[in-house]
């Protein structure tokens, strides 16, 4: 039980940056990103090249695949989804685009680094215990850096001028655009920080069980699933959501065959729907 505990929070933590990534996408421009499992496996693979290929440290590796995912996502914001949401009247839309988008990184990444899975050593050695549990040093640091970054999005939102811009703009567009704030900035930098969350967890994930180019379909269905259990929109929802699928998987990968487990979430996730359609911490109205 306390091994299923261990490795339920660490799946939880990485997840949660996946979470909080598409969380803030959705807030601030009501775009569902079906392209953010693309970008968490676009992350892994520039580690892993960055790695496996250039040599580069992995600190190194991990801030540089951090900054392009900022980069992409901002680009891809601005001249696409904000173009897109400006001239069309019909929000499906965007989510058109959003899957166009999932497509083509999906077959620039399979065209560039090919089918084969990808993964680079561990970056720690060593097994920590935890009463009856083990784990392993390189599961301990992703959960801490997966910690550490989440506090830090949390402080940045809450605290800061930008953070508290985008809290205006998630809560009424044009309210926040009567009161000065260039909206349009704040809808690109919002874009971005989601797009290098994502990013930034499948560069740690890929030093625990690798990546490859058609991962990224999977990481949008679970990323999915956690905002519809914890709310959309709700940045708390999405952490609890996480947290729940986490230990979840945790749990179903060891009482339960593993062709069996998410069949079982889909079942009690249309169960749970029906019964709260907006999520544990959403609001009726939306």
């Amino acid at each position: 039980m306390e091994q299923i505990l261990v490795n339920g929070a660490v799946l939880s933590a990485n997840y949660a940056l996946i979470a909080l990534g598409i969380t803030l996408i959705f807030s601030i421009m009501n775009v569902l990103n079906f392209a953010h499992g693309q970008m968490f496996m676009l992350g892994g693979l520039i580690v892993y090249w960055g790695v496996a290929v250039l040599g580069l440290p992995y600190a190194a590796a991990l801030v540089v695949a951090t900054v392009a995912l900022g980069v992409i996502g901002a680009l891809l914001e601005r001249f696409f989804f904000e173009r897109v949401i400006r001239i069309s009247s019909r929000e499906e839309n965007s989510m058109l685009l959003a899957v166009g988008t999932a497509l083509l990184i999906e077959n620039v990444a399979l065209s560039v680094f090919g089918e084969k899975q990808r993964g680079i050593p561990p970056i720690v050695s060593g097994v920590y215990r935890i009463g009856d549990a083990f784990l392993p040093a390189n599961r301990a640091l992703v959960l801490a850096i997966s910690l550490v970054l989440i506090v830090a999005v949390l402080l940045f939102v809450n605290y800061s001028r930008i953070g508290r811009a985008m809290r205006a703009l998630a809560q009424d567009r044009t309210a926040t655009l009567l009161m000065g704030v260039n909206t349009r900035h704040i809808s690109t930098i919002g874009f971005a920080l989601g797009a290098a969350l994502a990013g930034v967890a499948g560069g740690l994930l890929i030093t625990v069980s690798g990546v490859n180019a058609g991962i990224g379909t999977a990481i949008s269905t679970k990323a999915f699933i956690m905002i519809m259990i914890g709310g959309a929109g709700v940045v708390s929802g999405a952490m609890l959501g996480a947290v729940v699928l986490g230990f979840v998987e945790a749990f179903g990968y060891v009482y339960l065959p593993s062709s069996l487990t998410y069949l079982i979430i889909f079942i009690a996730l249309i169960v749970f729907l029906l019964i709260r359609p907006q999520g544990i911490m959403g609001k009726p109205q939306g």
